[in-house]
């Protein structure tokens, strides 16, 4: 589904404020809140917006230690099944398949190195996982809205 303008702003601004009123997105895109309504069913609709989310910060529940996770898996293990495994771990954040020596990069977060070590025997207990390789993340230095 192509966009047009107006259904750029509005997808810009639900990834700033997903809780904005359709009243708040209208005074924002220039339409009533009516129109906004129509069109953000419409985009949700297509699939263009896929949901609304809340997004919590882990800092705020104590957990402050972040790692960047090389997988390393058993021949011929799909996505599905790696993505199948991975989530049963409420700390894994993010994962990919990626090109390179590793079959999957995960970005997980945990309340501190103890908990971190866990997670990774976890992870590591899964059937479909050889070997990790993990490093700690110091500082976050850019993060995106709307690119998780």
């Amino acid at each position: 589904m192509a966009l047009d303008n107006l259904d750029e702003k509005i997808v810009a601004h639900l990834i700033r404020d997903a809780r904005a009123s359709y009243s708040e997105i209208g005074t924002g895109v220039g339409l009533s809140a009516p129109a906004v309504k129509r069109r953000v069913d419409r985009l949700r609709g297509t699939g263009v917006i896929k949901g609304f989310t809340t997004r919590i910060d882990p800092h705020a529940l104590g957990w402050t230690t972040e790692a960047i996770v090389a997988l390393f898996c058993e021949p011929r293990t799909t996505p599905a099944a790696l993505r199948s495994c991975l989530e049963r771990h409420p700390e894994v954040i993010r994962a990919e398949t990626v090109t390179g020596k590793p079959d999957a990069v995960v970005r997980l977060i945990a309340a501190d190195v103890r908990h971190l070590e866990a997670v990774l025997e976890r992870i590591r207990q899964e059937p479909v996982v050889m070997a990790t390789h993990s490093e700690v993340v110091l500082s976050r230095l850019l993060e995106r809205p709307g690119n998780d």
